[in-house]
Order: C-alpha cells, then structure tokens, then sequence
C-alpha cells in the first residue's frame, strides 16, 4: 500500500513524518518532485534519518534547481512537468511518497500536488501551529475530501497547542495519529523512537486496507 505525505503548507515536518512512516513500515521511498537543495535534497534527508536497511530510494521524477514551486522551478528551467512522465516505482514494499509543499501547489499549467494522489493512497496531513493554521488545515482536509481521496489522519509538528489539536479532532471526521514535539534535532535514534511510536496505527491502517 501508499501512504501519501501532504502538508497544510511548505516548511512543516512532511520530510521528518515521511522518515518516521517509513522507519516504522520498513517502507520504500519516493519523492516525484524536487524543488531545490538538490545537494541537500528530501531523498538525501530521509536517508539519513532512516536506520531500516532495506528501504529503497528511488530517484525523484523531475529534480528541479530552483526553491520555488515546482510549476516555476520547471518554467525556469524550461521544463514542461507532465504526469505521464511521473511513473510510480514497483515495490512490494509499503511505499512512502512525499508531496511537495501544501496539496494544491501548482506542478504545471493546470495541474497540482493533488494529482499526483491515487485514489488508493492514504493520505497524511502534517499540520504545524501557527496562526492560520486551523483554516489550512480544514481546506487541505475539505480538498482531499472534495476529490475522493481518502485521508489516514493527521500529524502535529512541533509545538503542542491543545486547544487547537482538541478543536480539529471534535470537528473533523480525521484520526489525529499523534504529534512530534518541536526536537533539537533529528537522527537516527530520534526518529526510531517515532517509528515506535506511531508503528501500531499505521500498521492498523495498512492491515486494514490489506484484509
């Protein structure tokens, strides 16, 4: 099965909660669409954050130079982003596949994140708190569910708000699936702990797809 990683915006944890998901499923990973820090890219962060040796790597459908959205990157570079040329790799493996910032960031002239999402996949929404980011977090959920696609649940990055965690799980239909606390910084251990952590709901999701 695929777990899709979608954030409510850029900059919110989808490379540290795709590491975990993959520690914990002794997943593969794949991340279509690269927008800069191609030296230091998602792909090479995740590797170096997985301990699970037998995960597979694979290489990023378009790797674009520029930090900006992938449908500018692509025009900067005249590059022309098509979801023909996005083929998702074979595995038997669970597969992790990583967005790129919120769900509907443009890839090209009329299409988004969003397409890149198969109606098979469950989708993980990484939400982080900051002002604004209940109603970004409710039209990723209201979008996802617009499209039929379905959702496994939410991840909280950083720090804890109660009153804004409490408020979206008694108004959304969405499992809250736990939160990462605002660390230091992340390693190998770190990120194991996590796995640990969040193993047995995402098995129960994987399991329950699978029966």
């Amino acid at each position: 099965m695929t777990f899709f990683i979608t954030g409510i915006s850029t900059e919110v944890g989808k490379t540290i909660v795709s590491a975990i998901v993959v520690q914990a499923l002794k997943a593969d990973y794949w991340k279509p669409i690269q927008a800069g820090e191609l030296d230091n890219s998602d792909t090479m962060k995740v590797q170096e954050l997985v301990s699970c040796e037998t995960t597979t790597f694979f290489p990023n459908s378009y790797a674009l130079k520029h930090p900006a959205s992938p449908h500018l990157s692509a025009q900067m570079e005249n590059i022309d982003i098509s979801l023909a040329h996005i083929i998702r790799p074979k595995t038997n493996k669970p597969l992790v596949i990583e967005g790129a910032g919120g769900l509907l960031v443009p890839i090209n002239s009329y299409q988004t994140i969003a397409d890149l999402i198969a109606p098979t996949d469950k989708v993980i929404i990484v939400s982080r708190h900051y002002l604004g980011s209940i109603n970004h977090t409710m039209l990723t959920i209201e979008a996802l569910k617009r499209r039929h696609l379905s959702i496994a649940g939410i991840i909280f990055s950083g720090k804890e708000n109660t009153a804004t965690e409490q408020w979206l799980a008694e108004n959304t239909q969405v499992q809250i699936l736990g939160r990462i606390d605002e660390e230091k910084y992340f390693d190998k251990e770190i990120i194991n702990n996590y796995a640990k952590s969040f193993a047995s709901k995402l098995l129960h999701i994987q399991n329950q797809v699978n029966s």
